[in-house]
């Protein structure tokens, strides 16, 4: 009898040892500044390099307007920036008195990511329908109106929740993340997955066929990876306040929550789309300019994969 109860103690010990470690960490000061300023050290230097190469662009080709491409850096330099300020002051943030003041700095810059990345699903979209000889005229205003539909909704839960702290309807503010997060995960599957594969059927020979294939295939994997990872984390949180985000002692789950769902794939896809288009006859800027961030040029009857690094004016 006291060997069994030998043996059970001695077996359970690690387990409680590492239970104890873990909540040491977790409320360590130590521990959360280092995570968090890590962070935020990791948000800015995305946010730099975005910052750096939507100048490069610009001094390329300084004679077109806002391109799809200079749009994309500038949300990602604007997203990795607010994200590097909210997290370099991290204890003000997590300890703001007015809850919804801490929900409103941690999400909006998530919807800000968002709504850069599905600006990538748009112009694949566009691409594709264009090679199919379908309409794209109503592309842009369903980006913008969803866009609109989902910031008019989650403005409407932070008003409630300032208004009403309702633990009921915070729940359902984690719950339209999640929705928000599968939309864009499935814009990327379905239009990600269509340019894949409409770029397979090209001629091997195909000039540039293999680099783009790799761009467009690597990118689509990454940015659904990144939004399949936050829907799951996030419906955890909604439900288990042992997964919550939003609370300063669980700086770990932050750091890997975080570097997995934004850094990471915000700076795999900016090195992946890092290619500067190509300089342009003066002569000919007024004729229709269409590269894609990451995609192909269409027409009715061909589609030219050498053309990938995104100028379509946005006026």
């Amino acid at each position: 009898m006291r060997e069994l109860l030998s043996s059970s103690s001695s077996s359970s010990s690690p387990a409680a040892a590492l239970r104890g470690f873990w909540e040491d960490v977790n409320e360590s000061p130590a521990w959360q500044d280092g995570a968090f300023f890590s962070l935020s050290a990791a948000y800015a230097l995305v946010s730099a390099v975005a910052l750096i190469q939507l100048i490069r662009i610009q001094r390329r080709v300084p004679e077109f307007g806002w391109t799809t491409q200079k749009v994309f850096h500038l949300m990602n330099f604007i997203v990795n920036g607010v994200r590097a300020v909210v997290f370099g002051f991290h204890v003000h943030v997590f300890l703001l008195p007015t809850k919804v003041y801490k929900l409103v700095l941690l999400d909006l810059p998530g919807l800000l990511f968002f709504s850069t990345y599905i600006l990538l699903v748009l112009f694949w979209a566009e691409i594709y329908h264009q090679a199919r000889s379908l309409p794209t005229d109503k592309l842009r205003i369903i980006y913008v109106a969803v866009n609109s539909v989902i910031y008019v909704i989650q403005v409407c839960i932070w008003v409630y929740l300032g208004i009403n702290d309702n633990s009921l309807v915070e729940l359902v503010s984690k719950i339209f993340i999640v929705v928000v997060s599968f939309v864009a995960l499935l814009g990327f599957s379905v239009y990600g997955g269509r340019l894949f594969f409409l770029l397979r059927r090209f001629p091997i020979e195909s000039k540039g066929r293999q680099k783009k294939l790799y761009e467009v295939g690597t990118v689509t994997a990454i940015c659904c990876v990144c939004f399949l990872i936050r829907c799951i984390v996030v419906a955890l949180s909604a439900f288990d306040p042992d997964v919550s985000l939003e609370v300063l002692d669980h700086p770990i789950l932050d750091l890997f929550y975080y570097m997995l769902t934004e850094i990471l794939p915000s700076a795999l896809v900016l090195f992946i789309l890092r290619k500067l288009p190509p300089k342009r006859d003066p002569e000919n800027t007024n004729q229709d300019q269409d590269q894609s961030i990451g995609a192909v040029h269409a027409s009715h009857h061909s589609i030219d994969p050498a053309h990938i690094c995104g100028q379509r004016t946005y006026s």
